[in-house]
């Protein structure tokens, strides 16, 4: 009878081991575009169009905010351990840029060299300008309606 408590604590202590051990486990994640190098490295400026790189790559992740003529391809692949913020592996950016015929006129590629790390300062998000309490805030307008100066209504009674 003994015998079977031990082997019973000694199992539940494994497996509640193994439980603990696996919430430590790594999380590989993968966002945005699948890049396949073949598929990609076959896009050539001066041969391709736009056609042509819709029907290879697909629909772009997104294109250029001032510029229809410029698409953009991002992959980017994630770890992540318990429950820390995952952090990125590796990350692919092709930019492919069309004249106005439709033609491809260049093809970037970036990876995590340009990844900015940005660090919070503290709760508070640093501006320019002057510190007032609630209360400045508040009745800090006191005063200020009609003052010289201010906009408002004038005692000119040809003006409202």
């Amino acid at each position: 009878m003994r015998s079977q408590l031990k082997i019973h604590a000694v199992m539940t202590g494994l497996v509640a081991g193994g439980l603990l051990l696996s919430g430590c486990s790594q999380v590989r994640g993968h966002q945005g575009y699948i890049v396949d190098r073949v598929i990609t490295d076959a896009i050539q400026p001066g041969i391709d169009n736009r056609q042509s790189v819709e029907a290879s790559l697909g629909r772009p992740t997104f294109t250029g905010q001032f510029d229809e003529n410029t698409w953009y391809y991002v992959s980017r692949e994630t770890k992540q351990l318990a429950f820390n913020s995952p952090t990125p592996r590796d990350q692919m950016v092709m930019r492919v840029t069309f004249d106005e015929a439709g033609n491809v006129t260049a093809v970037d590629r970036t990876g995590l060299e340009l990844v900015a790390s940005i660090s919070p300062d503290g709760d508070t998000t640093p501006t320019l300008g002057r510190e007032r309490s609630f209360f400045q805030e508040l009745f800090g307008n006191i005063g200020a309606v009609g003052a010289p100066g201010a906009q408002g209504r004038s005692n000119d009674p040809t003006r409202p």
